[in-house]
């Protein structure tokens, strides 16, 4: 198996190549055929027809963010837990200060200057993009969907 190229900012960001470059096509495609469907021949049928491709473009968007949100809870969860392991005593109270995004951001920050980019993100209230940009030792997550 071949190995995995080194996780940075730059290239993080992942696709889905059955999702995004299959399924959202088809379902774009099908959606505007049944719009020009509808428009050319008028009926219930094409009605129909469009309800059920809109129900099902629907369906394959809201399955994707559902799992995402899931993701995005449990990275939560264990940003917490690695946090109250990495910080002092004294700072742990200062997590639940953290937002969500900013949490999901943080996975990012490697051990060692994790409980540093805390205090900086606290004191100065970073964004998840200029989190991510104040990392140095990136820590991968190639398990993100």
């Amino acid at each position: 198996m071949a190995e995995k190229s080194a996780q940075t900012l730059a290239n993080h960001g992942r696709l889905d190549p059955m999702f995004h470059f299959f399924l959202l096509p088809v379902l774009v495609a099908l959606l505007i055929h049944s719009v020009i469907s509808l428009i050319r021949h008028p009926g219930w049928e094409h009605v129909w027809e469009l309800l059920l491709v809109a129900a099902l473009a629907v369906t394959a968007v809201k399955t994707r963010t559902y799992a995402l949100k899931v993701q995005d809870r449990v990275i939560r969860l264990e940003e917490r837990l690695r946090l109250a392991a990495l910080l002092a005593e004294s700072s742990r109270p200062q997590i639940a200060r953290l937002s969500e995004s900013q949490l999901i951001a943080l996975r990012f920050a490697s051990d060692e200057e994790a409980p540093v980019l805390v205090q900086r993100t606290l004191s100065v209230n970073l964004s998840r993009a200029d989190i991510k940009k104040a990392i140095k030792n990136w820590r991968a997550d190639y398990w993100r969907v």
